[in-house]
């Protein structure tokens, strides 16, 4: 309330001033109306700027000095060239317009081109070879990349935006009891990461106030820095690919590294619960692998042989189905 009253109390100072002191030589209550017409509109420009990030007032004034620049001397080199003068005056006006149009719905749509800080990160990242890695809730929380990191698998910088970041504390500060776990072991696995000498992470001010899902603005930041997305979800991991963004997904990994067992070896298992179908148990790996064994259900808690009869290979992981059998 106090900065609207003050508002008024500028724009009325203004009109006044109009009023006593005319303008062009107009009559004083038009020079008034002028002066309140030109007071209202710098008033909603004000409040316009308040709610813009400073990264887009910075890039659009930079864009609209770059294009002053770049129009006077495209203007100047074409007066050079030519001895039409109306032409070349004309020539030279229409850059000085253009240009700095240009350069504005540049500055303002593309800010982050023109920060220092990104701008000095990613050269001096590409000068020395290195790329971009860009990691998403669902991979801070699993963990896994920070042993990825220790054993120096995996190389450059990652990037952990702060869309992500405020994502993973909303998760820590969640009512559920496991979120609430779960977004805390995000925090932890953050501050190992960077207390890591093993890999370079940095935190980006990078976000896209008009794109509302975090998986648009993750897939528009990895094409703004043609940095790589390392992701778990597999739904980002195919949209991901469809825009031609490289993707690392760490379960497709693990599932790389795991033994193959091809169906009619035999293999030793501990059954621990029922399956779904009837005479069925289940076990698992060490790994995590889940086991389906035929003929086995009254067998729950002992370990058995049995003959590995198929494998399914699925986008979250594998599963193998044996056979148990009595002869042995």
């Amino acid at each position: 309330m106090g900065i609207l009253i003050f508002r008024i109390f500028i724009i009325a100072l203004v009109a006044t001033a109009g009023y006593f002191i005319p303008v062009f030589g107009l009559p004083k209550p038009a020079s008034a109306g002028i002066a309140f017409a030109l007071a209202v509109v710098l008033m909603h420009l004000e409040t316009r700027i308040r709610k813009t990030q400073f990264k887009v007032i910075w890039g659009s004034t930079i864009g609209t000095f770059a294009g002053v620049f770049l129009g006077w001397v495209l203007g100047t080199v074409y007066r050079t060239i030519t001895d039409d003068h109306p032409t070349s005056l004309f020539i030279r006006v229409f850059f000085l317009i253009i240009m700095p149009y240009i350069g504005f719905l540049v500055g303002t749509r593309k800010s982050e081109w023109l920060d220092p800080a990104y701008l000095f990160r990613f050269f001096r990242e590409k000068s020395v070879g290195r790329t971009f890695k860009i990691l998403d809730t669902s991979v801070i929380i699993d963990g896994r990349i920070t042993d990825l990191c220790d054993t120096g698998f995996i190389e450059g910088t990652l990037v952990i935006p702060q869309f992500v970041l405020k994502e993973l504390q909303l998760v820590a500060d969640s009512s559920d009891g496991l979120k609430r776990q779960r977004g805390r072991r995000g925090l932890d696995i953050l501050n190992h990461l960077q207390k890591s000498s093993q890999i370079s992470v940095t935190i980006t001010e990078m976000d896209f106030p008009d794109i509302r899902a975090v998986d648009s603005k993750l897939i528009e930041l990895a094409k703004r820095l043609d940095a790589k997305l390392v992701t778990n979800d597999v739904n980002l991991n195919k949209i991901a690919q469809l825009q031609g963004i490289s993707v690392l997904n760490i379960n497709e990994l693990a599932n790389a590294l795991k033994p193959v067992v091809l169906p009619g070896e035999g293999m030793k298992v501990f059954i621990i619960k029922e399956g779904k179908e009837k005479d069925q148990g289940v076990a698992y790996l060490d790994d995590g692998t889940m086991v389906v064994i035929d003929n086995s259900r009254r067998l729950i808690g002992q370990n058995v042989d049995i003959t590995v009869t198929s494998v399914l290979q699925t986008t979250v992981g594998k599963m193998i189905f044996g056979r148990y059998n009595e002869d042995r």
